[in-house]
């Protein structure tokens, strides 16, 4: 197939997202000489700890490298977990059987306190918690989810069920999956317009937002911190560092304890209306049990199909990376072969060496940082969490802050050597769970 054969017309190399909401050409706030927090990255977890902040009145300034949002947080997927975002471990050892109940309950209160926020900051971000169907890969993956639906709704009152193969057609337009696991507790938003209305939320409390203006030294005298950006300088008593993905080389302790992927994404061109009833009949979310994980949704208008996988280990362009996505999405929906793809879009994840998100204090930095892929409600939470802790009101140590953050002596946050390895054998891995099916 020619390059045609995938494209529309007006194809774009732009996230769909942005179609409601670009986040570029910020007003250039003169950054301030001195704040008691400084919170380095305007994401998730940088707005929702300014915001959190505010409320507790602390004034904190967000510094941001790009324009805000310009990251990750208007890129993602939307999808949102609760429950169904704490994954089973890859590589690195399954944390204990407490701490995992504990995890889990932790994202089950991040999508109520996602849910709370967008009402008391009546955010229009086309939420439907409309619950997510997780596709068995295997028929092995599909004989423990039985488990797994027990489990989630014991600990964590995630209205979970099993779907068998032959009732699949009721939760996806596709006979692909061997059954699987419906969590009611999740969801999916508009990611841009969710960043919008948290945007707005902090301007409209005060907080100070500074646009293009990369930090490029820390330096403390241990009674606080100077800040230098390309901007101006300031001087905190406290940092927080919410850089997530894009965590750079101010702050290398970080910088080697997380690591930056790569995830791919295309929205398809607008569907008819049955058709696109047909692919999701109850407008779920959908992942599956690969390692090598495949997560897609309807747009927020109901009219497109939003899929996303990676399917190189090496960073490509995502024009280039689209047919290979196309491909996994017809594998899914066959009846989508003629169907043409309008935006293609990548922005960083980052992934930690546990697998598991973090919040803490190092160094004397705060930091909030390692979403794994599932930072919408999580980065929300771990940001709200990190300010109660900093303003000393936190009753509660979550789950996430763990006075520890994992590194490894191969790895000092320069080069991914080890990707391409784990991806591929993830990939067999993969393989071979399917042909044993």
């Amino acid at each position: 197939m020619t390059q045609a054969d995938f494209f529309d017309s007006d194809y774009r190399e732009l996230p769909y997202w942005w179609e409601a909401y670009e986040p570029i050409g910020a007003e250039l706030t003169e950054l301030p000489a001195e704040a008691p927090v400084a919170i380095i990255g305007a994401g998730y977890a940088g707005l929702a700890t300014a915001l959190e902040l505010s409320r507790l009145n602390i004034k904190a300034v967000v510094i941001e490298a790009q324009d805000p949002g310009y990251g990750a947080s208007t890129r993602s997927g939307g999808l949102v977990g609760g429950t169904a975002s704490i994954k089973k471990n890859l590589i690195s050892p399954q944390p204990g059987p407490d701490r995992a109940v504990r995890m889990m309950s932790d994202a089950r209160d991040g999508l109520a306190m996602l849910e709370q926020l967008m009402e008391e900051e009546q955010i229009t971000c086309g939420w439907h918690k409309s619950g997510r169907f997780t596709g068995a890969w295997s028929r092995r993956d599909y004989d423990r989810m039985s488990g797994d639906a027990e489990q989630l709704n014991r600990l964590c009152g995630a209205n979970a069920h099993v779907v068998p193969r032959c009732r699949q057609r009721e939760e996806i337009g596709s006979d692909f999956y061997h059954g699987g696991l419906v969590t009611g507790e999740a969801g999916h938003l508009h990611p841009a317009l969710y960043f919008k209305g948290l945007l707005e939320a902090c301007i409209r409390r005060g907080v100070t937002i500074c646009a293009r203006a990369a930090v490029t030294s820390l330096t403390t005298n241990g009674a606080g911190w100077l800040v230098k950006t390309v901007r101006g300088n300031l001087r905190a008593r406290d940092v927080v560092v919410a850089t997530n993905g894009y965590t750079g080389d101010v702050t290398p302790q970080f910088k080697r304890r997380v690591v930056p992927l790569r995830a791919y994404i295309i929205a398809t061109q607008t569907l008819p209306e049955d058709l696109a009833h047909s692919l999701s009949p109850k407008n779920r979310s959908f992942a599956d049990t690969k390692r090598v994980v495949t997560f897609f949704r309807m747009s927020s208008d109901k009219r497109r199909l939003i899929f996303g996988s990676r399917v190189k280990w090496r960073d490509i362009t995502p024009t280039q990376m689209a047919p290979l996505l196309y491909r996994l999405m017809i594998e899914r929906y066959p009846q989508l072969a003629d169907t043409k793809i309008t935006h293609a879009w990548t922005g960083n994840v980052a992934l930690t060496l546990d697998e598991q998100p973090h919040i803490g204090k190092q160094d004397g930095l705060h930091y909030a940082l390692g979403c794994n892929g599932s930072g919408v409600a999580m980065m929300t939470y771990l940001g709200t969490q990190l300010a109660r802790k900093i303003a000393g009101s936190a009753n509660y140590a979550c789950a996430f802050d763990t006075g520890s953050f994992p590194a490894h002596p191969l790895y000092r946050g320069r080069t991914r050597w080890f990707l391409p390895v784990i991806g591929n054998y993830l990939r067999f891995r993969d393989w071979l769970d399917r042909v044993r099916a």
